[in-house]
């Protein structure tokens, strides 16, 4: 049972914009009040009252916002209020030395130091598995046969890696089930039965928690998808973070990983959620957040979906990079500002299934199965980079 397996913890968005400033001695920065819309924000005034002379301040750049609700009482309708943060620095009175400001530049350059162990993870996104599924790449011998060779291709990538921990996350999808549309086309194409396809998928998983293991310790997690909730009729029933196949395989897993000691953590969604975040290193600055991705019909759609959990607060409203699955093909968004400095990252994770017919058939296109990747390292922004294995 999952009694005493806790829901990942929900990870609010920084606190960032609170008022402040900061300055040591030549350059500053500073965070305004909240404004209401009828306000015009002074910023000379602001310095002033944090104690500086503004004939000796000159504001740098354009200031960048951020808007938010407060509550009223009722029934007085939210109000927005709009924070200013810019930059400032003290006035020289004479243009710079340019060949100077370059040669002190090189030498103040921060290096990049060389990472260790225990500061770099590997994040393996299993998705889309679809076990039972029987199209043009095969049945389940064929599944079996590629994800083992995608298993032996991310083992060469740990062994050269050396790696603190291994994320295994699946993405959703990881059987076929009966129910998910057209459950007559699934009953007659299938090879297997939903309790051989949840049989099938554990021990895939088990095998590659086996594996991952010997080269570190191994975080697995799971979240609710379209194939594999609880269904009726097609209709879902249940809780959508507990009553589905991919949870329940987890669920098994930990019993086993339990049993036999292996260096497994595990984690699920909230109950009522399809989404989870985590905190890659705990230290606050790579927050992975991982959803399938039936929850938005189109993937152009996915950064819509996460900016909106943003402005929610919902549960992935706080990660630097969204992991999903469900459309089958690789695909790397940068999607603006994340609060560790870097850009934010939408990664669309390929599929490992035996291939989708009527999605060749009505729009002409196809994907290379395979096993997406990403590697992390502690205080360095990710770029995009991914290994399709």
């Amino acid at each position: 049972m999952l009694d005493d397996l806790k829901p990942a913890p929900k990870i609010d968005a920084p606190n960032s914009w609170r008022p402040a400033v900061e300055f040591d001695g030549t350059n500053g920065e500073a965070t305004t009040r909240g404004f209401l819309p009828d306000e015009q924000p002074n910023f000379d005034e602001f310095l002033v009252e944090a104690g500086f002379d503004p004939a000796l301040i000159e504001i740098v750049g354009e200031p960048r916002t951020s808007r938010w609700q407060v509550a009223r009482p009722f029934p007085l309708d939210p109000q927005w209020l709009t924070a200013y943060r810019f930059r400032f620095r003290k006035r020289t009175g004479t243009n710079p030395d340019l060949p100077l400001l370059f040669a002190e530049a090189k030498k103040t350059r921060p290096r990049t130091p060389k990472a260790t162990a225990n500061e770099k993870v590997f994040v393996v996104c299993l998705a889309d598995f679809q076990v039972g599924k029987v199209d043009y790449r095969g049945g389940s011998k064929e599944l079996i046969q590629r994800v083992l060779a995608s298993y032996d291709r991310i083992e060469e990538q740990l062994k050269r890696g050396k790696y603190g921990r291994i994320y295994a996350l699946d993405l959703g999808d990881i059987i076929e089930g009966i129910e998910n549309a057209a459950s007559m086309t699934q009953l007659q194409t299938n090879d297997l039965s939903v309790m051989q396809q949840v049989d099938l998928a554990a021990s895939l998983v088990w095998d590659f928690l086996k594996m991952a293991t010997k080269y570190a310790p191994v975080t697995y997690a799971s979240i609710g998808s379209n194939h594999c909730q609880w269904r009726v009729n097609r209709q879902q029933i249940g809780k959508p973070g507990r009553d589905d196949w991919g949870i329940v395989i987890l669920q098994q897993l930990r019993r086993l990983a339990t049993e036999v000691g292996l260096p497994v953590d595990f984690l699920v969604p909230h109950e009522q959620e399809e989404s989870l975040i985590f905190d890659a290193f705990g230290d606050g600055f790579h927050l992975v957040g991982i959803a399938h991705g039936h929850q938005f019909s189109r993937p152009e759609n996915a950064v819509t979906w996460w900016r909106q959990n943003t402005f929610g607060n919902q549960t992935i409203s706080a990660a630097s990079i969204l992991l999903t699955a469900h459309f089958h093909h690789l695909r790397v968004v940068e999607a603006g500002a994340s609060h560790n400095g870097g850009s934010r990252f939408w990664v669309q994770a390929t599929t490992s299934d035996n291939g989708s017919s009527w999605f060749k058939r009505v729009s002409g296109e196809d994907s290379v199965p395979g096993i997406t990747c990403l590697e992390l390292t502690k205080g360095l922004h990710y770029q995009g980079a991914v290994l399709k294995l």
